[in-house]
């Protein structure tokens, strides 16, 4: 079988060189780097032409208007059977081609999800990685989605899915996983399949990206459960706090409540957090601890602003 690593970018000048030097550190190699640029405006197209003018592997192609558009193209233009998918930003661990193609070639899977781990640049990125991403001993593997910067599967998968759906602009990646599934198609984990990335570096851009993560999941339809649970719990603690300032005698309770509340939801957070503080300053210890329900609150509601607007999006697709 042979291997085709694709990825598309775009505006990506200050992190593509990273990404493709560790594309070109694999253990095992591919037998070619397809990578697409996506309506660029910085120099990433002659970062890009630059290695391929060097590496013979390295192919630069141009096509489509978003990440879904970019990966198909890209996908279209390469010859793997295998296709080995990543994204812009990242840095892949030597092993994760050889990882995350081994279980389709012992042909246990057609559809591998690998892992992928927080590479924070400032306190505020330790912060925000180790309150929004679980550490690998808390995923189940069997209801692991794998998501686009760290999978693998047959050409012949993503030809009968129809490849990854291009009217949404994000987790299109997850809805990619689910066609899958329901179609029958074998899915597995690779822990050891590992790429690295920073997380957002300001609490506006992590708001921003959650916000478009959520219009995601209206526009696709995802988690309607999950979503509801979050405006439950909030609307139901502010009606709680407010029947409080009017009932003295419900403060203590609601004030018991709303504290047990975020202990519970933060508990996660905070245990994977001070695993990664040992050993720094007791001031930047505290900062980062306070940040923990900060940031929490303001992912929810950047997902509960982007949801219904997703939703709103969904119903003027369809007309």
């Amino acid at each position: 079988m042979s291997i085709s690593l694709i990825c598309t970018v775009r505006d990506e000048a200050e992190t593509i060189g990273a990404l493709i030097d560790s594309m070109l550190a694999q253990h095992r190699l591919p037998d070619e780097i397809v990578i697409n640029d996506c309506l660029s405006r910085d120099p990433t197209p002659e970062i890009v032409r630059a290695y391929a003018a060097r590496e013979p592997r390295i192919r630069m192609v141009a096509g489509g208007n978003s990440i879904s558009s970019g990966r198909n193209h890209a996908i279209r233009a390469a010859s793997g059977t295998i296709i080995a998918c990543t994204d812009a930003g990242l840095r892949l661990d030597p092993g994760w081609l050889e990882a995350i193609v081994a279980p389709i070639e012992r042909d246990e899977a057609d559809l591998v999800g690998g892992f992928f781990q927080a590479d924070p640049q400032s306190l505020f990125e330790l912060t925000l990685g180790a309150v929004n991403y679980r550490d690998l001993d808390e995923i189940d593997p069997t209801h692991f989605m794998p998501f686009g910067k760290s999978m693998a599967f047959r050409r012949s998968l993503w030809e009968h899915v129809g490849g990854f759906p291009e009217w949404l602009s994000h987790c299109e990646d997850l809805v990619f996983a689910r066609a899958a599934e329901q179609a029958g198609f074998r899915r597995t984990f690779a822990p050891s399949a590992l790429v690295y990335f920073r997380p957002r570096s300001s609490l506006s851009a992590f708001a921003r990206q959650y916000y478009f993560y959520a219009r995601g999941d209206g526009i696709a339809g995802l988690w309607p459960k999950r979503h509801a649970i979050r405006y439950l719990v909030y609307s139901s603690t502010a009606l709680m706090l407010t029947a409080a300032r009017y009932v003295p005698r419900l403060c203590g309770p609601s004030a018991a409540l709303v504290a047990l509340g975020l202990g519970a939801y933060t508990y996660r957070p905070y245990r994977r957090l001070l695993k990664r503080l040992k050993g720094r300053p007791g001031l930047e210890q505290g900062t980062a601890l306070a940040l923990v329900p900060l940031i929490r609150v303001v992912g929810d509601i950047a997902k509960m602003v982007g949801y219904p607007v997703g939703r709103l999006k969904k119903r003027r697709l369809k007309r």
